[in-house]
């Protein structure tokens, strides 16, 4: 079967970086150190994993109008006796995306690991969600949790393109089965991924105080629930080799592979050996979606990323 690439998708969790000169502004104040600020963070996710549900109890027996989202609460009063969400976790070490050897334990829930494909890092992913954020510690007179975003419609997007823990996530899930097209123009996922995952503000905004409108707390960590419904791969520059196949170094991350030293990471760069012939110009496809990287001249670095070729 041809597989189908897509090229910027729908994307509206975008990773935003503020570009702002603070230099001339007298009340700005520097980052925190990335190092320190990830335990800190963590620490404030596992007291919301220690102190919070999720209702498992209606996966468990669905009632008939169940919309199969994710509700978290608090274990208190009536649900004192509910089994707080540390215990249900799952959690796995990633890379902090700015600072060098700083890594963060990310939790993240599974409900239902899905029936279909599995997504990887540089791939388009289409999901439902719902998005809060957790304030800073040292906020405290500010509310402690709100509203992010959320979205009932399906959304596709490039994984390239939003938060790390989301992306760091999503991989550990599968997409739907199938999706049935409804006669009412809505669509129902068959044996969706369903799952949830709580990241800490180093893999998500940080200090950036545009990203996601603007609309949470600087060092805020965020909690995204999901259902993944679909799953492409994905080929951000349009150069015709599928972007998890330009990983070179196999880190899974997309960022650090920059063949030519552009300054563009190869999933980013139609030229990937700045020789001015694009890439796509210099595999081949076949009519199957197959690909095959020439080497003319025989040295071992396929012509792509071979600027001598």
């Amino acid at each position: 079967m041809k597989k189908v690439y897509f090229l910027f998708p729908i994307c509206i969790l975008a990773l935003l970086v503020s570009c702002r000169n603070d230099d001339d502004n007298p009340n700005f104040v520097p980052a925190r150190d990335r190092g320190e600020e990830a335990p800190a963070s963590t620490a404030i996710i596992e007291d919301y994993l220690s102190t919070h549900f999720y209702n498992y109890e209606e996966f468990e027996n669905p009632p008939a109008d169940f919309d199969y989202r994710i509700k978290f609460d608090t274990i208190a009063g009536d649900n004192s006796d509910k089994t707080p969400l540390i215990d249900q976790v799952d959690s796995k070490m990633v890379p902090d995306r700015l600072a060098e050897g700083v890594e963060y334990k990310l939790y993240y829930l599974v409900v239902e690991e899905g029936g279909g494909e599995r997504p990887d890092f540089p791939d388009v992913s289409t999901i439902t969600y719902d998005g809060i954020w957790i304030n800073d510690e040292e906020n405290v007179a500010a509310d402690y949790t709100g509203l992010l975003d959320s979205s009932v419609t399906p959304i596709s997007f490039s994984m390239t393109s939003i938060v790390n823990g989301l992306q760091d996530a999503l991989v550990e899930f599968r997409a739907a089965e199938e999706i049935i097209d409804n006669d009412d123009g809505s669509l129902t996922p068959v044996n969706p991924g369903i799952g949830a995952v709580f990241m800490q503000s180093g893999l998500a905004y940080y200090v950036n105080e545009t990203g996601a409108g603007g609309n949470i707390p600087v060092y805020a960590q965020l909690i995204f629930s999901f259902q993944l419904y679909q799953v492409g791969v994905g080929d951000q520059d349009n150069d015709g080799v599928p972007s998890v196949m330009e990983d070179l170094n196999g880190n899974e991350l997309e960022e650090d592979d920059d063949t030519d030293g552009d300054g563009l990471p190869n999933w980013f760069d139609a030229d990937d050996d700045n020789d001015g012939r694009p890439t796509s110009q210099e595999i081949e496809v076949d009519e199957d979606g197959n690909i095959t990287f020439p080497d003319v001249d025989n040295d071992g670095t396929p012509d792509y990323l071979d600027s001598d070729s």
